[in-house]
């Protein structure tokens, strides 16, 4: 009696490590996830020292997750500050992001073909491209 029960629980056990529920995998990847999707009540965006107001603020978290992922660019150790700081004319909106634990900063830099930006957690600092047509006009319409 003692060992069926034993060996339905291991096998639940193994059952469930080989096929694990759609939520537990969602979980897990967004943990890891480079691009991660932004709810607007946990954000904060500026654009040269002016904070989004809430509509604002709404619409570009709107289009930021709806941009598309292009590219991950490489960072190598000692290059973080050139990434962080580039030497352009471009003013970046700063995106930071409190909520639990996390504290995330992002940086977007706007080009004419692609939207670079560069993620800052803790001291790790990775770099990516998006596409967006709305998130480009947004900022372009902005900066003018």
């Amino acid at each position: 009696m003692i060992w069926t029960i034993i060996a339905i629980v291991i096998g639940a056990i193994i059952i469930f490590i080989t096929s694990p529920t759609s939520a537990l995998v969602g979980w897990f990847l967004n943990k890891f996830t480079t691009h991660p999707k932004l709810d607007p009540n946990d954000i904060t965006i500026t654009f040269n020292g002016t904070h989004l107001e809430k509509e604002e603020k709404n619409r570009f978290s709107e289009y930021y997750n709806e941009a598309q992922y292009v590219k991950r660019n490489h960072i190598f150790p000692g290059t973080e500050k050139s990434f962080l700081y580039p030497e352009t004319a471009v003013i970046p909106y700063v995106i930071n992001i409190k909520s639990r634990k996390k504290e995330m900063n992002f940086f977007l830099y706007h080009y004419d073909d692609h939207v670079d930006v560069v993620k800052q957690w803790k001291k790790k600092v990775t770099s990516f491209s998006l596409s967006s047509k709305h998130l480009q006009n947004f900022t372009i319409a902005e900066k003018a």
